[in-house]
């Protein structure tokens, strides 16, 4: 589905912008260090935006947003994968204030209505999430396309360095073979040249379009584009730093003279192509050239001991200790219950987390569920072996009467089930390995509880109530 894509998107987005948030304060501490270790930072964002899972470590910056872990799973759910589905939709996006806004700008189900209208939202934005990878997709090719044209003229120099009168101002581009592409008159500046194949040596012709793509899939996080932009200054300037380590402190003058008379030349050519490189905030760059120092052996181990930590902290998922679980009440765990209260009884993960926070009498072993949803009425089995005829004998779940409070909280916090099964499957040889089932129906339980059970599932009190008026009632078949 495009809005399961989207809301997973959406999550690798909301971890990734704590990862781009952290670098950039890394990157304002260690702004007198050499670029070349800000620019390394940038893969832990890059790891954040491609992929939706990771390990966990208990060192782990997000473990200050404590954003849920889907047990398992690796992968961190800011918004609920099925929040289109939540009678009460509601996100986590880690800092308490911005959940809150958001929270209360989402729609509540509407129960007469055949969708919820936050599946509408959610498919809307999944489309205008398309369009806009689509459309920037698109421009950078074109884009790519053009700038190519207006070298396909060039002339070979040398290698793969290509001359032509179209440009102002030096690039890399390609894909495959990267060439080098220099104005008409330029040969002959090594410093120059070196920087360039600075980049394809460090295969910057590759990383740059793959981080392009990634913000064109995310392309709705503001905090993405400014890490693509702080991310290529970050690239330019190593690679500058690297021309000047490799050519001594003396090429300072006449490298940062290159940029500037570069600058001035310059029409623009690489601003057409996100995915081509160039000469670009030039007096930037020309102060870090006239302020680079060549860093001590022993200022390069701790920079590198402080980017391993930050890159770490930064890809790890936090080993998530929750609170110690509330006692059951009657053998319910009202907060799983609540958290798994749905609409549908086809949302499997939910009707399953239900189930599991429903008590199982003793003796029997569960198998399973099945739910009917193709035709209403929607239907509910729960499928048990019977292991113990001891227990079951003591329980009287033969009978049925076992299971009735649990159908009655199925109805309450399942919106749309119709009647609920329980199947049991002997494996005792006291009922020589036969199958019984009882099936209970809304209706009855309605009339039983003289109301609407699903009125009982807005709050845990509620749920409260509710068992304790199933409690307090001895017997329930004569009510049917």
């Amino acid at each position: 589905m495009i809005t399961d894509l989207f809301i997973l998107t959406l999550n690798m987005s909301i971890t990734a912008g704590y990862a781009a948030a952290a670098v950039i304060i890394t990157r304002f501490v260690l702004r007198r260090s050499p670029k070349i270790f800000s620019y390394f930072l940038w893969s832990a964002v890059m790891f954040r935006l491609l992929l939706p899972f990771s390990f966990t470590s208990s060192f782990s910056f997000l473990r200050w947003v404590q954003p849920e872990d889907k047990a398992g799973t690796g992968v961190l759910a800011f918004v609920p994968q099925d929040i289109g589905m939540q009678l009460r939709p509601a996100v986590d996006a880690g800092i308490s204030g911005i959940s809150r806004l958001v929270n209360t700008s989402l729609p509540d189900a509407d129960r007469a209505a055949s969708i919820n209208p936050l599946q509408v939202m959610l498919w809307i934005g999944s489309l205008i999430w398309l369009a806009g990878v689509a459309m920037i997709l698109v421009y950078s090719i074109v884009s790519y396309q053009r700038l190519m044209s207006r070298v396909r003229t060039a002339t070979l120099v040398r290698g793969n360095i290509f001359e032509s009168e179209q440009i102002g101002t030096p690039f890399v581009c390609g894909f495959l073979k990267p060439r080098i592409y220099i104005p008409s008159g330029m040969d002959g500046q090594e410093h120059i040249l070196l920087h360039e194949e600075t980049h394809i040596r460090r295969r910057d012709y590759l990383i740059k379009p793959f981080a392009f793509v990634l913000l064109a899939i995310h392309w709705f996080n503001p905090l993405m584009w400014l890490s693509y932009v702080l991310m290529s200054k970050d690239m330019e300037m190593s690679c500058d730093e690297a021309v000047v380590k490799k050519l001594g402190s003396g090429i300072k003058g006449s490298y940062s003279n290159s940029l500037l008379s570069f600058a001035v030349r310059g029409n623009g050519v690489w601003n057409g192509s996100p995915l081509a490189f160039g000469e670009s905030d030039v007096k930037a760059r020309i102060k870090n050239v006239l302020a680079y120092r060549q860093p001590s052996r022993r200022m390069v181990t701790g920079l590198v001991l402080v980017i391993a930590v930050i890159i770490a902290g930064c890809t790890a998922n936090p080993k998530l200790v929750g609170p110690t679980p509330a006692p059951a009440y009657s053998g319910y765990d009202l907060k799983q219950l609540m958290q798994n209260s749905t609409l549908y009884v086809g949302n499997a993960s939910k009707v399953g987390g239900l189930l599991r926070g429903m008590p199982v009498p003793e003796g029997l072993e569960s198998t399973g569920m099945e739910l009917q949803t193709a035709d209403p009425p929607y239907g509910l089995t729960v499928n048990y072996d019977v292991h113990d005829s001891a227990a079951l004998m003591k329980n009287e779940a033969i009978s049925g009467d076992a299971f009735y409070p649990n159908a009655i909280l199925l109805f309450s916090l399942i919106d749309n089930v119709d009647h609920v099964t329980i199947s049991l499957a002997d494996h005792t040889g006291l009922y020589d390995g036969a199958s019984y089932s009882f099936t209970y129906y809304r209706e009855q339980a309605e009339k039983l509880m003289d109301e609407d059970v699903r009125l009982y599932a807005e709050d845990e009190a509620g749920l409260r109530r509710l068992i304790d008026k199933i409690n307090g009632m001895t017997s329930y078949y004569h009510y049917n």
